[in-house]
């Protein structure tokens, strides 16, 4: 049995090595540079170690804004692109001829460039000297005036990050539902058919419940990647976002390090570390509630 578990760490220690000094000593080092006061980029010196970074950083308005920014991605790009993505994918379920071309359809945007997708959402939103955009020209058939989605106001540019956002996310999330879907067991549909059950009771009763792990995994994973942007807002409004007034924690913690602001390491440390703690904490509330909510077969 012993020399059975010395095979097995065996086996493992690649991983565990990949994992130490890939995942875990960068996370130590970041932690330390963190707490290091005053650090001279040059010199490699340091005055002293305490939280005067981490009240920094707090403190400082560019971040605060970035924080707000993050959130309100995650808040509303999160649950509309699932809750979108469940609709599409209920519907592709519900079709059989040509399914394997729809899926491909949708999957097309994830697979395109991040910031060639951005370039055309720039031209669709943008104002121009000779154009309003395609998006006012919308607007204008409704009778509401032209508005800068690029330039403008905050909530304009914030709903084409938004936008763009779901856009990016949503084909990856509708491929992944569309195999759950396809995975459930037809006996449940079957029996529920036979009982005259309606449609919409058959999705909240059979289908939500079956493929719930694979719902709660694209919100884990949805939340992570939310709270990791940065190329989305690059990609619209170039790489000064806090003139424009959206940078993301992540792209302060870039500026921090190599942008305009650049040079402060243990600033950008304790973005960093700051980031990690919200995704973490993010991460346990939903662990919790998913052991209500979240069915394993």
């Amino acid at each position: 049995m012993e020399k059975r578990n010395r095979k097995g760490w065996l086996y493992l220690l690649p991983a565990l090595l990949f994992l130490g000094v890939f995942m875990v000593y960068p996370l130590i080092d970041v932690l330390i540079y963190s707490l290091e006061e005053g650090y001279n980029f040059a010199s490699q010196t340091y005055q002293g170690v305490g939280i005067f970074n981490y009240s920094y950083v707090l403190h400082d308005p560019y971040f605060l804004q970035a924080v707000k920014n993050t959130f309100l991605l995650v808040i509303i790009t999160v649950p509309l692109s699932t809750g979108i993505a469940l609709l599409l994918s209920a519907g592709l379920s519900s079709i059989r001829p040509l399914r394997q071309a729809y899926q491909t359809i949708y999957f097309l945007p994830y697979v395109t460039n991040t910031l060639a997708v951005g370039l055309v959402f720039m031209i669709l939103f943008k104002r121009t000297p000779y154009s309003d955009g395609f998006a006012n020209l919308i607007l204008s058939w409704f009778g509401t005036g032209p508005v800068d989605f690029i330039d403008g106001p905050y909530w304009a540019k914030m709903f084409v990050l938004c936008f763009y956002t779901i856009w990016v996310v949503m084909p990856f999330k509708v491929l992944i539902l569309t195999s759950a879907m396809a995975s459930v067991n037809q006996n449940y549909y079957n029996a529920a058919r036979i009982d005259g059950t309606s449609s919409l009771r058959i999705f909240t009763r059979i289908t939500l419940p079956m493929i719930s792990p694979t719902v709660f995994y694209l919100i884990i994973t949805g939340f992570i990647g939310a709270f990791k942007a940065y190329s989305d807002a690059v990609a619209l409004f170039g790489t000064d976002l806090n003139a424009a007034g959206m940078n993301t924690i992540v792209g302060y913690v870039y500026d921090m390090l190599y942008g305009n602001s650049g040079g402060y390491p243990s600033y950008a440390a304790a973005a960093a570390i700051i980031l990690f703690a919200i995704v973490l904490t993010i991460t346990c509330i939903n662990l919790m509630v998913s052991k209500k909510h979240v069915h394993y077969e």
